[in-house]
């Protein structure tokens, strides 16, 4: 992976196994556009296949104060025929569901305006961090349209389906104590430093336990949203009876009985 690649509107970073995407348009308040989501799909392509620096867990952010992602860039979508449109949703689709098949934990860090796609965004990480000035919403109602990176069906299954439907036929925005209440947001903070302090904290502490069980709970928990109770019990036994052939399964049992720490291989 080259991770010192010039993106146009990213900037990627590994520290300590630890890697950060900050999205890098501030000037357009971190808006999607084409571009941008061209270059997320390849960038987190590449994570997919890394083998060099063995990331173990992952921050999104977005570039300065006022904004993790304040939505799609709608100058760039007034203009899209359906077809365009279609080809648009699909890429903000495709992007989303990277993020949410990477086998690392990733954590969202909202500072301000998470709107529309944006809020879509964080809603495909594994949980997220915000700021006390965060803002989310799907406002897309308001400019004729609906959500398209998967707004529609996320938001339901995290807030539950009477608060997503609210949200988005009002378009209205979503304060971060109201994100926190319904289950969107998991911890709030008083800045934006202390948030990915705590976002590290929490990526360091899980990194301590076996990365392999972490990518196959994270699978299995991902595959089961969608199952009923029993669908998802029967993935549940078999996803657990085969980790019994791993060798950190070995290492963290005998580590146990042993009274030592496990040194894990994530394999």
């Amino acid at each position: 992976m080259n991770i010192n690649k010039q993106w146009n509107s990213l900037k990627f970073e590994v520290s300590h196994n630890f890697a950060t995407i900050t999205i890098n348009r501030p000037s357009k308040l971190n808006a999607l556009n084409i571009e941008l989501l061209g270059e997320l799909k390849e960038l987190l392509n590449e994570i997919n296949k890394d083998e060099e620096f063995k990331i173990k867990g992952m921050i999104i952010i977005g570039e300065g104060e006022k904004a993790f992602i304040a939505g799609a860039d709608i100058a760039e979508m007034s203009d899209m025929t359906p077809s365009d449109a279609y080809t648009f949703g699909q890429l903000g689709q495709q992007v989303t569901l990277l993020i949410e098949s990477l086998k690392i934990p990733i954590i969202a860090c909202v500072n301000g305006f998470a709107l529309g796609g944006g809020c879509e965004i964080a809603m495909c990480c594994d949980f997220i961090y915000a700021t006390q000035n965060a803002m989310f919403g799907q406002p897309e109602v308001k400019l004729g349209l609906i959500p398209g990176f998967g707004g529609t069906q996320r938001l339901a299954k995290l807030v539950g389906r009477n608060h997503a439907k609210e949200i988005i036929y009002t378009g209205r925005n979503v304060t971060a104590v109201e994100a926190k209440s319904i289950g969107l947001v998991l911890r709030s903070f008083e800045t934006k430093e202390a948030m990915v302090e705590e976002a590290l904290k929490t990526l360091n502490l899980i990194s301590t336990n076996s990365s392999f069980a972490v990518s196959i709970a994270k699978k299995v928990m991902n595959e089961g949203i969608d199952l009923t109770i029993n669908e998802g019990l029967q993935l549940e036994k078999r996803q657990f009876s085969a980790i019994f052939s791993s060798e950190d399964m070995r290492e963290g049992t005998k580590a146990f009985v042993a009274k030592r720490s496990p040194q894990f291989k994530g394999k």
